[in-house]
């Protein structure tokens, strides 16, 4: 009897697993933008991203178009400093 005990006590920590990694990954990857200095200029970074999204001149015209990106997927804007830190930050999620 306590073999089948600990058989079933074994396909509930499983099924436990299985479920709590199920309910993690609907929150997915984030569409939040994140303006960053890029060589001579400025880039925009989706978050989790090593890809640049796209490249500009000014961080102006960086962050307009992160800006856009951002309320087309009610996500944020991540603007950075120079040095790499984070400047401001601005949300679209309604």
């Amino acid at each position: 009897m306590s073999n089948v005990k600990s058989w079933l006590r074994t396909l509930i920590d499983l099924l436990e697993v299985f479920f709590n990694s199920s309910q993690k990954s609907k929150r997915g990857r984030t569409w939040h933008q994140h303006v960053v200095p890029y060589e001579e200029g400025w880039a925009i970074r989706r978050e989790g991203n090593q890809r640049i999204t796209s490249k500009h001149r000014k961080q102006s015209t960086a962050i307009r178009k992160a800006k856009s990106l951002a309320k087309k997927y009610k996500a944020d804007v991540i603007i950075h400093r120079e040095s790499g830190g984070i400047r401001d930050r601005i949300s679209y999620d309604d």
